[in-house]
């Protein structure tokens, strides 16, 4: 693991940037195309606001989240939405999206069908990931039920998620996809998630999932 500390989100979200677009210039060189997973939620929000203009092959690159909340795609809940909105946008916008929520359907319904389109693109060229304060990143609650099959060495690619404090379903990438990214950033803001990150390396996965996708990831933090 190595801990970059910023003075400020603004400066993270620069670096980030840059650094993911490095990471997708430098895969592109040897490989067709790239693959990219990236959080949802509030944080990633400003490093797609700069990494939209890289100077980057985007029509090369597969984008997905790391995992959906099983809300329609104009929801205000939907990490698709969000990803189209801040990522989607200059030159970016000829990135390829792989959107989870499939309208009117259940997510154990169309499980299969996703994993067939994720498992071509692993393992992930980029990965970006959040984490909350309760130790977990994509969909992988502490505590939830499947958590164990989620966190597993042989668990398919997808798995649905219910947790309890969640107020809808979800499909997340596993543990295994997710720590097998060949190139791996977590971010993280705020003295709380950094108090919650010291803490979970001394945890059992179950207790704190990030510690399951920790293995030579680059952490970027700012208060």
């Amino acid at each position: 693991m190595k801990f970059n500390e910023y003075p400020d989100q603004d400066m993270l979200a620069i670096e980030v940037a840059n650094e993911i677009a490095g990471d997708l210039k430098t895969h592109l060189l040897t490989h067709d195309a790239a693959s990219f997973a990236v959080a949802g939620g509030t944080t990633p929000g400003m490093i797609f606001d700069d990494l939209c203009a890289a100077d980057i092959e985007w029509d090369r690159v597969q984008i997905m989240a790391t995992d959906e909340r099983w809300v329609p795609a104009d929801s205000a809940r939907s990490n698709a939405a969000m990803i189209r909105a801040r990522l989607l946008q200059n030159r970016a916008a000829a990135a390829q999206l792989l959107p989870f929520h499939v309208p009117e359907r259940q997510p154990e319904e169309v499980l299969a069908e996703l994993e067939s389109q994720v498992v071509p693109q692993l393992p992930l060229s980029v990965l970006l990931l959040g984490m909350g304060e309760d130790m977990h990143t994509a969909s992988l609650f502490p505590g939830a039920e499947g958590i164990e099959d989620a966190l597993a060495a042989d668990a398919p690619a997808l798995i649905v998620m219910r947790p309890d404090s969640q107020p809808e379903a979800r499909i997340s990438l596993t543990a295994r996809v997710l720590d097998a990214a060949i190139a791996k950033h977590l971010v993280i803001f705020g003295d709380a998630k950094r108090r919650a990150l010291e803490q979970a390396l001394a945890l059992p996965p179950e207790t704190a999932p990030i510690q399951a996708v920790m293995s030579e990831v680059s952490v970027h933090w700012a208060p």
